[in-house]
């Protein structure tokens, strides 16, 4: 687990899909509502009025002058502030602001603590206007968050404002009830997301299933238009004011998966779908902020088969989710019948493994039931219907599908559970060009000038006062973090790529001076060349 000054507040970050451990209950975890919703639109309540432009525009100021802020922020309630409140604690905060009456440590108060705070020391915020729109109330001298308004900022892009999203629940042990159209704000999903998500110019993004707009801020940054959709008439209010008062041009559209694009292409598509595997629930009691209503994985399936559809060529699919084991099918083999016929590449990474015990078991905690009359009823309720599907586990992880264009599209389904060095956005961009330098055939990998990417390192282990080293490795210090092991001979070989001489010079040269046959060592050096070129440690000249 790494962490991040995403949102003002260091937050615990799992790539993998699952909740990390002392994490807070579900409704802080799953990001936007889509797929099929059973419920009226009728009767899901928003918020209060709309801000105007100028309202929106002079909130923004004022929380630019009274330093509501990212930095400011941080450095208002300290390092153990902010741990603490990614333990839903806010008590060491509270602490650091102690004494104190201006009003940003009111607007702390207000909206990050959740705690209630006399209106003479939010002057000047427009509490008036607040109050109309449904975002804080007041009662006497106090007022009360009704909605959670916090700084942003990304130092990895720049990405910054304010998000817009439903109070955090849990803080400090309280537990209240979730209701059915939640907003979740920046979670740790969302942060894997951005993570993840390809950082290079692009005309046209997608954030499906937007949430609270935390997506589409980083989106706008590199994307000249960004589309947002959800099913949460909610969640697009709040993702729109996200938006506005950020500074982000994002278009905001209602609607399911692809619905809303109509015949439009994207360069990309960013999603964190409510992919958790529940069962059925009857009317009310189904979690729709982290389950979508499919059938076993069927959500993450539609998302996945929907896309070639509205990519453009060279476009990208980037997904964290859950995916289903069924019988002994291996999971690669059922996930590439998703991209069938499609001549997309897809690329897998399955982050974790679990046995449906411990998945049912994890998302049970994840829904508060730990210790209720209900646990051990919904967990057999839960295994039941992992029978009926034959679920025998769940893979958590990442799904890329890319329209490369090629006649034979590259899939590969691998698992990678150890560490990766976030953000991981550049890997995924280089992913397609490093498949295609490691699909060119012998002649033309020989032709080429190659070298030693700038962010891998060469390490050599042994005994000590051995002439030679036992290992030789090269090793990312980026990315997916990987590392190939080498021969003398091979080593000697990549260890020259430097992009002053062909693949072929170099070979040939290391031939001589090892009084080796070229066949013998093209047979070992090619193979290791297309591993590098595809995991990106070697690259072009």
């Amino acid at each position: 687990m790494t962490a991040t000054r995403s949102c003002g507040l260091l937050q615990p970050c799992d790539d993998r899909g699952r909740p990390p451990e002392g994490w807070p209950t579900a409704a802080t975890r799953r990001r936007g509502l889509m797929g099929q919703m059973e419920r009226s639109r009728a009767k899901i309540a928003t918020m209060g009025r709309h801000l105007t432009g100028n309202e929106i525009e002079q909130l923004r100021n004022i929380f630019t002058d009274i330093g509501y802020l990212t930095d400011p922020v941080m450095a208002a309630i300290g390092d153990s502030g902010q741990l603490g409140l990614t333990r839903n604690s806010t008590t060491p905060a509270s602490r650091a602001l102690a004494g104190r009456t201006d009003v940003l440590a009111g607007a702390i108060r207000l909206w990050l603590l959740q705690q209630p705070v006399p209106v003479e020391q939010l002057a000047p915020l427009p509490l008036q206007t607040l109050t109309e729109a449904g975002i804080v109330t007041i009662t006497g001298s106090m007022a009360r968050a009704l909605v959670e308004m916090r700084p942003y900022g990304s130092p990895d892009d720049g990405a910054s404002g304010w998000t817009v999203s439903d109070l955090t629940p849990g803080l400090d042990k309280i537990i209240t009830k979730t209701r059915p159209d939640y907003v979740l704000g920046v979670s740790p999903a969302s942060v894997s997301l951005t993570h993840m998500a390809v950082p290079t110019h692009v005309g046209s993004a997608l954030d499906m299933g937007c949430g609270c707009g935390v997506q589409s801020l980083h989106l706008s940054r590199h994307a000249d238009h960004v589309v947002a959709t959800d099913v949460n008439p909610r969640a697009l209010e709040m993702a729109r004011l996200t938006c506005r008062l950020s500074h982000a041009d994002v278009e905001i559209r209602d609607g399911s998966l692809y619905d809303p694009c109509g015949s439009d292409m994207f360069d990309l598509i960013v999603t964190n779908p409510p992919y958790v595997m529940a069962p059925p629930s009857r009317e009310g009691q189904r979690l729709i902020y982290r389950e979508g209503g499919f059938t076993g994985d069927g959500l993450v399936e539609a998302v996945v088969r929907g896309a070639p559809a509205h990519l453009n060529d060279g476009g990208m699919l980037q997904v964290l989710a859950n995916w289903a084991h069924i019988g002994r099918q291996p999971w690669s083999e059922r996930i590439a019948t998703w991209v069938e016929g499609t001549g997309c590449d897809l690329w897998v990474v399955e982050r974790e493994h679990l046995d449906v015990y411990e998945y049912i078991e994890t998302w049970l905690t994840d829904a508060g039931l730990d210790g209720s009359a209900q646990w051990r009823s919904r967990y057999d309720e839960w295994l039941s219907y992992f029978d009926d599907l034959d679920v025998t586990g769940v893979s958590l992880g990442w799904i890329i599908v890319t329209k490369a264009g090629r006649d034979n599209p590259d899939l590969c389904c691998e698992e990678w559970p150890w560490q990766v060095a976030q953000p991981i956005g550049e890997t995924m961009a280089r992913h397609a060009q490093s498949v295609t330098w490691a699909r060119l055939n012998d002649e033309d990998l020989l032709a080429r000038r190659w070298r030693i990417a700038p962010d891998v390192d060469s390490e050599a282990t042994g005994r000590p006062g051995a002439a030679d080293p036992e290992h030789i490795v090269l090793r990312q210090r980026r990315g997916l973090c990987r590392a190939v092991d080498m021969t003398t001979a091979s080593g000697g070989v990549l260890g020259a790529c430097d992009g002053e001489l062909t693949l072929a010079q170099i070979t040939d040269a290391v031939c001589a001076i090892l009084e080796v046959g070229r066949d013998a060592m093209l047979s070992e050096v090619l193979p290791l060349v297309r591993k590098c070129l595809r995991y990106g440690i070697l690259e072009a000249a």
